[in-house]
């Protein structure tokens, strides 16, 4: 794991009326940081956004349907796992999880089935000053948001 990253597996409780799921309680340890924003972003299947980073704000993630495949990227100087790149499946047919992204990870996420919305609060109301972006082929980072699914 990239220090800071979290990944809250969530519990989902179905019957015949459909299912209920909890996803964020102020209390849990991964959202001490508390509350500034909540939104969300339609993507279309095939769409890729990369990368975003952030000084100081913390992005939690929840992909309500659709599928994403969403990545982060270690950039902070000093960190014991700077360097390191971590995938997650996020959605339909997925197990159920939140996404904590810290400050100085990188992270970014392509919409794998289609349309795919995500939700996500961040701990800190929107400022164009902590808005990082860095291209999606970035040699630096060395990710390929082109390549298709393993073959086994």
């Amino acid at each position: 794991m990239i220090e800071g990253v979290v990944w809250k597996e969530l519990k989902t409780f179905p019957d015949e009326r459909g299912y209920f799921r909890e996803l964020i309680r102020e209390t849990d340890e991964f959202f001490k940081e508390g509350f500034g924003q909540w939104s969300i972003s339609f993507l279309h299947q095939g769409v890729a956004k990369a990368w975003h980073i952030h000084k100081v704000q913390i992005d939690w993630w929840y992909v309500a349907s659709g599928v994403l495949k969403s990545v982060v990227h270690d950039l902070r100087p000093g960190s014991p796992t700077k360097g390191a790149t971590m995938e997650f499946f996020m959605g339909d047919n997925h197990p159920a999880g939140i996404l904590r992204i810290p400050p100085g990870v990188a992270h970014g996420c392509k919409c794998i089935a289609g349309p795919a919305q995500l939700f996500y609060i961040t701990s800190k109301t929107y400022d164009p000053s902590d808005e990082g972006r860095i291209p999606h082929d970035d040699p630096g980072i060395g990710y390929d948001w082109e390549k298709g699914p393993l073959i086994k």
